[in-house]
């Protein structure tokens, strides 16, 4: 007779025993596919438990796909899943480094692989314990909160409280300049589909964050490239790209600059601005990385008063990348449409995701943990420039602030090269190319440095860069073959 294991019943409940029984029968093909389980009833008093506890596992057991139920008739094994190829869910080393690279690698990383590559924060750096008590407050919200959709605009006080926080950069938005999104990336899709038209020519930094290239692309826009200095885009070749392409809009990153640091100088503010008006030139301003400054940096929208600059935000990089919630901060005869566009997309928002964030920027200990960040993220960039430079690889410029490291490999080390080598060492490098809409950083690598404190992240990109040096060696013409 199977009876409840002891161990297991201690080790988890009385229906995981259940389900672990059942799970069980089907390995040792005593219960084959489409084979009849036992009834309730029967079960019930096999495993000396209630009716009950063999219900919520047989139900549990139907929800994961184990059995199938059938109304009337009972419960049954399921067919078999197709076998589990380990070489389809590891690495695609064969994979085009292109906007998609790292994203792909990183998202569909393995929990034993490094990640110096990837855009967020480890989740041990993230406020965990805010974030529980958060969910607990949210499991007692009424039941509207947790069922209903939200409004278009999104949840009214976190619009009241983004807008005062916006002013402390010097922007200024009503509330009902403010709409919440899933994200900063939907942020950026929504305003895409306001401004864009297919064909229309959209300017980004060269380089810039790589999804930048990816969204842009899924819009059938055609992306143009600006050269990226240490205190903005270039902007005699902003200018030239203006006359030139007639560009409809310009993303960009104005503070903690997306991949590079560089930070927006006041001087090249106002000249870009000054360029955007005589071209009828929108900006969406990106401002992701705002609390990670020790001191802000100048914004575009705070210049422009929000007249042709949107800027754009969300909580994935300081609270959590799970919970979905940014914004848009846009001119006031945008928002009508922005609102249909919103509805038309996804309906209604992400009602519980403000609640959460709502209540985690109120409460006191928010402040407290973005300042430890800037702390940790400063004591990181230190320590991860330096030993890059032991081994050669220079940062682009010097900076305290962020968690981004553009830096430049020895000559004759190809970055994708030291990426797909390290990746076989399961660690998700970010080459220079994938940021590059001109393929002109191939001897650059992003590095974040929250993610560097391993030191088989050092390791893995010393021999992979030894491995890209001897296959450059060994190509023909190199002349050190």
């Amino acid at each position: 007779m199977d009876t409840p294991d002891p161990k297991a019943t201690n080790a988890g409940t009385l229906v995981e025993a259940v389900m672990s029984a059942i799970r069980q029968r089907i390995a040792a093909r005593i219960l084959t596919p489409g084979a009849r389980l036992p009834s309730i009833r029967a079960f019930a008093g096999t495993m000396q438990v209630s009716k009950s506890t063999v219900v919520e596992a047989y139900e549990r057991l139907a929800a994961e796909g184990t059995i199938r139920s059938r109304p009337g008739s009972g419960f049954f094994a399921a067919g078999p899943l197709a076998p589990l190829s380990l070489a389809e869910i590891g690495p695609r080393l064969d994979r085009a480094v292109d906007p998609l690279w790292v994203s792909r690698q990183a998202l569909e990383a393995c929990d034993d692989m490094l990640k110096p590559g990837c855009g967020w924060l480890p989740a041990s750096w993230m406020p965990q314990a805010a974030l529980r008590q958060a969910l607990r407050g949210a499991a007692r919200a009424d039941d509207a909160t947790l069922a209903d959709y939200g409004t278009p605009l999104g949840l009214p006080a976190l619009r009241q409280l983004l807008a005062r926080r916006l002013s402390a950069h010097g922007v200024e938005a009503s509330p009902d300049q403010i709409m919440l999104t899933e994200s900063g990336t939907q942020a950026i899709d929504l305003l895409c589909r306001l401004l864009l038209e297919p064909g229309d020519t959209v300017l980004v930094d060269d380089p810039c964050y790589f999804n930048f290239h990816a969204l842009l692309r899924a819009h059938r826009a055609k992306v143009v490239g600006v050269a990226m200095t240490p205190s903005g885009p270039d902007i005699d070749l902003f200018a030239q790209a203006l006359a030139e392409h007639k560009p409809r809009l310009y993303i960009t990153n104005s503070a903690l600059h997306n991949p590079t640091g560089a930070v927006l100088s006041p001087l090249i503010a106002h000249r870009l601005l000054k360029l955007a008006d005589q071209s009828d030139l929108a900006i969406v301003e990106d401002d992701i990385f705002a609390d990670f400054e020790h001191a802000p940096a100048p914004r575009l929208a705070a210049f422009d008063g929000l007249g042709r600059v949107v800027q754009i935000g969300s909580f994935s990089k300081t609270l959590s990348a799970s919970v979905r919630c940014g914004f848009i901060a846009a001119p006031r005869d945008w928002m009508e449409r922005l609102i249909d566009l919103k509805i038309a997309t996804t309906f209604g928002g992400g009602r519980l995701s403000s609640e959460l964030v709502l209540t985690l920027l109120k409460d006191g200990s928010y402040r407290k943990h973005v300042e430890q960040l800037r702390t940790r993220l400063s004591r990181a960039m230190a320590e991860t420039a330096g030993r890059l430079k032991a081994i050669d690889v220079m940062p682009w410029i010097d900076q305290g602030a962020g968690m981004f490291l553009w830096c430049r490999l020895p000559d004759g080390i190809d970055a994708a090269d030291v990426a797909r080598h390290a990746l076989a060492d399961n660690v998700v490098l970010a080459p220079g190319n994938a940021f590059s809409l001109s393929h002109s950083a191939g001897r650059f690598m992003r590095f974040n440095v929250a993610q560097c404190a391993d030191e088989r992240n050092f390791r893995v990109l010393e021999r992979a860069m030894a491995a890209s040096r001897r296959k450059g060696a060994s190509q023909p013409g190199s002349g050190r073959a």
